[in-house]
């Protein structure tokens, strides 16, 4: 298993009966795509769906967003012919719905015998909640995962709570998921969406609000929010002009044998160096620097 999946910061929602929108959001300036063969495809157009996710993984190419595909929920009568038409080596993620539990990502992990391609659990339940820890070690497959946040969605349904633009109903959530996410060593957690198309200045507010939580990138259901995600989960330049300057700095003073030491008014050692490594590195692998 590759140990850096690629980094994502936007993953737009496509329906996979639509094929003039999944090559729309092929061309797009999304990190990833996902098409979508549960939720979003009308009853009795999962064959037509399938086709399309299959020309689509046949005909990408590596400069198109990393390919995402939501299948139907474990356990149902779809899963196991959705999980046969995305078996393709140009397949980045299986995306799980509606898991309640590990079993359900060990069963997918099984489904994927002979492909490299990750697994992201949706935290679309209370019991996903819960669980998270759980299900972000079942599988050194899942590389993607994270609280989710619509508007009148799953989890809002199963846990009850009152959606508001400011998000704190959902931040216990969001926070308890991306712990559990990170503590499983899972290196791209993706919060849910912001489910208003046409209001980005909240769209900004809130992507804001969970970079600085700590998930690397969100889901996005329309491509007018792509910008705004993008931007906000992207390291401005000055970020990593600064980070270059404090691992310049850090590794002159240890040649000099100082280990902490004062950096643009601040106290710098070790700690400081490593995240400013892993800052960048990240940077370079988003073609950023």
């Amino acid at each position: 298993m590759n140990p850096e999946p690629p980094p994502i910061r936007s993953l737009l929602f496509v329906p996979a009966n639509r094929a003039d929108r999944m090559q729309k959001a092929l061309a797009s300036e999304a990190d990833g795509v996902a098409f979508d063969l549960e939720s979003a495809i009308p009853r009795g157009a999962a064959a037509e769906a399938r086709a399309n996710v299959r020309r689509s993984l046949e005909a990408h190419t590596a400069d198109q967003p990393a390919v995402f595909v939501r299948v139907s929920a474990v356990g149902t009568a779809d899963f196991a012919a959705d999980v046969q038409a995305c078996r393709h080596p140009s397949l980045t993620t299986l995306m799980l719905p509606q898991v309640t539990g590990p079993e359900e990502v060990a069963t997918a992990d099984a489904a994927l015998e002979g492909f490299e391609a990750r697994i992201m659990p949706l935290v679309e339940t209370a019991s996903a909640v819960r669980r998270a820890y759980e299900l972000a070690t079942a599988s050194e497959r899942v590389a993607y995962m994270g609280g989710a946040t619509g508007r009148q969605g799953d989890l809002g349904r199963s846990v009850g709570f009152q959606w508001t633009p400011e998000g704190t109903e959902t931040l216990y959530l969001r926070q308890k998921v991306l712990i559990d996410t990170r503590a499983a060593g899972a290196p791209n957690p993706l919060s849910g969406l912001w489910s208003i198309v046409d209001d980005l200045d909240g769209l900004t507010q809130f992507a804001a609000q969970t970079r600085q939580l700590g998930y690397e990138g969100m889901m996005a259901i329309h491509p007018s929010h792509l910008a705004v995600i993008n931007q906000v989960f992207s390291p401005a330049p000055e970020e990593i002009a600064a980070w270059r300057q404090l691992i310049a700095a850090v590794e002159e003073h240890e040649a000099q044998g100082i280990g902490a030491f004062r950096h643009q008014g601040r106290l710098i050692d070790r700690a400081h160096l490593l995240t400013a490594q892993q800052n960048l590195s990240r940077a370079i692998r988003l073609g950023l620097c």
